[in-house]
């Protein structure tokens, strides 16, 4: 059910909160207190990026919490799920993830704080990155959680950065703060983090005023190889990231992380 307040509207339960700038709908993750990624919320965003697209938006904002974009994958949600719920939570994710990618107009992603994991990922399937000026840090930090990254995921990483710093970071399992992030390419621009989510859709506008058909057509062409790497997860990874993931050394990082938290 969804509902309109002052303009805006609601998916309830709430999860995504939607905004509407012009022919520019924002998408803002509203799953407090981190927007931590659950089947809910994933599937939540799968369809306001569908929707968007079908009521003729020309571009999407895709923004987060004031000091923390998203914090990934709830990690103590899937902890507590089943193997049929981790492989459905998880097939989620990368269908939001497609989502975003296969958009037919272009998508912006306001990074307001913190980015790991798979908040990183979602903004990586952007076309445009803008994050908060300052010590906020971003990046793929699985290694540091014990959980290993899918193929998928480093060649997005690998397309932004370079294959060679791709590794380094992804291995080590990096947050960089936001100033590196955007020396490396990471993010597009940095703003006060007052200011993202504005400079975020200017650049949309901007876009959304060029001619329409070219553009469009042009950027399938470009963007045709993200499609085709997120793709390529199939069952068999599926299967293989389930098994990882409740090997014996990961389930101790995770249940030790979190149970000193």
């Amino acid at each position: 059910m969804e509902t309109a307040r002052s303009g805006r509207f609601f998916i309830y339960p709430v999860m995504i909160e939607l905004i509407r700038h012009g022919d520019i709908h924002e998408i803002r993750l509203a799953r407090a207190p981190v927007n931590a990624l659950n089947f809910d919320l994933l599937d939540a965003l799968v369809g306001a990026v569908e929707s968007a697209a079908a009521e003729g938006a020309a571009g999407i904002l895709l923004s987060g919490g004031s000091k923390v974009f998203s914090g990934g994958l709830d990690v103590p949600y899937l902890l507590g799920c089943s193997p049929a719920e981790l492989k459905a939570c998880w097939s989620r994710f990368f269908d939001a993830a497609r989502a975003l990618a296969k958009s037919p107009v272009p998508v912006a992603a306001a990074i307001g704080g913190h980015n790991p994991a798979g908040g990183c990922v979602l903004a990586l399937c952007c076309d445009y990155r803008v994050m908060a000026e300052g010590p906020f840090r971003i990046g793929l930090n699985e290694t540091q959680v014990g959980l290993a990254v899918p193929d998928a995921i480093q060649y997005l990483m690998r397309r932004i950065v370079g294959a060679h710093r791709a590794e380094r970071l992804v291995v080590a399992g990096a947050m960089i703060e936001s100033a590196q992030a955007h020396a490396v390419g990471l993010v597009d621009a940095l703003a006060p983090q007052e200011q993202v989510r504005e400079t975020a859709l200017a650049w949309l506008q901007a876009t959304a005023a060029l001619p329409q058909g070219p553009l469009r057509v042009t950027r399938g062409i470009a963007r045709a190889d993200i499609i085709q790497a997120l793709d390529a997860f199939g069952p068999a990874d599926l299967e293989t990231f389930v098994q990882g993931w409740y090997s014996e050394e990961t389930q101790r990082v995770l249940h030790g992380l979190f149970a000193r938290k």
